[in-house]
């Protein structure tokens, strides 16, 4: 039913260019016609120019690329194969929102063809792409899916910021309606990678491999998140226990911290909620999601505690300034950000918040959040407290003038979050604390 792989490369369409999609159309159209498609006419136009704000690519990969970028739906109409990379977010009440999904699904329902093949590469619970895309597909389509059309599913596996384990160099998870499916589609990412790509037994194990893979890491964080609370009771530094502990060999190097961004901090409830679609209420799931949830408030206690003991609980309130608003450290990436959480709870204790961030768009913060960034720290002081919050590089080269001017000279809190200032030497006037 497909053409022979060697002989006649299919016509590939990547829905969506965001962080997972761009990364795969590129790689993808060293090997084969693409063409990139994102219902953003100013995403589009800015590929075109050869700029990425997502910073995944540089300027020279866009403009030497082969593949077609647009934002018109009909020029995916020759394409046989649909590879839908869109975001799975979670919705204010923490249940999955398939809406990206279903649209991108039904766009690729207006185009499909007998004997296309439609992929999924967006994180969902084990079944979506089967019960609810097939369906989509059927309807928009009226054609019948496994006779007409086929399904696949390969999860993505972008880490953003992560130079290493790229489209190019990661195993691929791949699964198809058939055997024969399955095949085709493994030559086509293979092609990618050199052949370094797994086949799932089913689409429903693909789709669970991934959420059991955040899930795990997420559970992982949890358990040192709380045990970091703890720890804080004794007076200890976690970060020092962790050293220690690293020591033996089978020990899992975990740290404590934030659990936000676009996977982590998201996928484990598309697991719960199957979970509880099934009759089984998640126990460990959930209870690890309610620990790094209230991370962001931890944090903002923390300081508020330190700044009560230095002064009193009604006495004035502290000027704080966060450094650090992405989800993660050395990347732009601000979606799910749980810094938010920090600012919210330090201000309803009556504190002062100000954040600085130099890899985030001040433009995007404040049109998402809410937040109005600070561009630059000089002259920006003075601050009762300083307090880490993303590891930026940035940061940990910042001079002890540059503290002391930023805290107006007559010392402070100093809160480290990340541990990245522990070997420094403070003087008695300051006020360090390491999570």
């Amino acid at each position: 039913m497909f053409p022979d792989f060697q002989k006649q490369k299919p016509h590939v369409a990547v829905v969506g260019l965001g962080y997972v999609g761009l990364p795969l159309a590129l790689g993808l159209a060293k090997h084969m016609p693409v063409t990139g498609f994102d219902i953003s006419a100013r995403r589009v136009q800015e590929l075109k120019r050869g700029e990425d704000s997502n910073r995944e690519t540089d300027a020279a990969e866009l403009r030497a690329t082969s593949c077609r970028f647009t934002s018109d739906e009909n020029d995916i109409g020759d394409c046989s194969v649909f590879i839908v990379t869109v975001p799975t977010p979670i919705d204010a009440h923490n249940e999955p929102d398939l809406t990206a999904v279903r649209q991108a699904t039904a766009q690729v329902g207006r185009h499909l063809k007998k004997g296309d093949i439609y992929v999924l590469e967006s994180t969902v619970y084990p079944g979506v792409t089967e019960d609810v895309c097939g369906k989509i597909l059927e309807d928009v389509s009226g054609l019948k899916c496994g006779v007409d059309f086929f399904l696949g599913y390969s999860p993505e596996r972008i880490n953003p910021g992560d130079t290493e384990h790229t489209v190019e160099t990661i195993t691929k998870v791949v699964s198809g309606q058939t055997s024969v499916v399955t095949e085709f589609l493994a030559a086509i990412y293979g092609s990618v990678n050199r052949g370094n790509v797994f086949k799932a037994t089913n689409i429903k194990v693909a789709e669970a491999s991934k959420a059991i893979e955040n899930a795990q890491r997420d559970i992982n964080v949890a358990f040192i998140n709380e045990i970091t609370m703890v720890l804080n009771k004794l007076g200890l530094c976690s970060h020092d226990v962790l050293d220690a502990a690293r020591t033996k060999w089978n020990f899992l190097p975990f740290t404590p911290g934030l659990v936000g961004g676009h996977c982590i901090g998201v996928d484990p409830y598309y697991l719960a909620r199957c979970a509880q679609n099934l009759g089984h209420e998640p126990e460990v799931i959930l209870s690890g999601r309610r620990i790094n949830d209230g991370m962001g408030a931890y944090v903002a206690e923390r300081i508020d505690r330190i700044w009560n003991e230095r002064t009193s609980p009604a006495g004035p309130r502290a000027r704080v300034l966060l450094l650090g608003f992405t989800f993660k450290e050395n990347i732009n990436d601000i979606r799910n950000t749980k810094v938010v959480d920090i600012i919210a709870r330090l201000k309803a204790l009556g504190h002062t918040v100000v954040v600085h961030d130099p890899h985030a768009d001040p433009h995007m913060v404040a049109e998402e959040y809410g937040v109005e960034l600070l561009t630059t720290l000089a002259a920006a002081g003075p601050f009762d407290c300083l307090a880490l919050v993303v590891a930026h590089e940035i940061y940990a080269k910042m001079s002890d003038q540059t503290f002391a001017d930023l805290l107006g000279g007559k010392g402070g809190i100093i809160y480290d979050l990340k541990g990245l200032w522990r070997r420094r030497s403070f003087g008695p006037e300051f006020a360090y604390q390491c999570i």
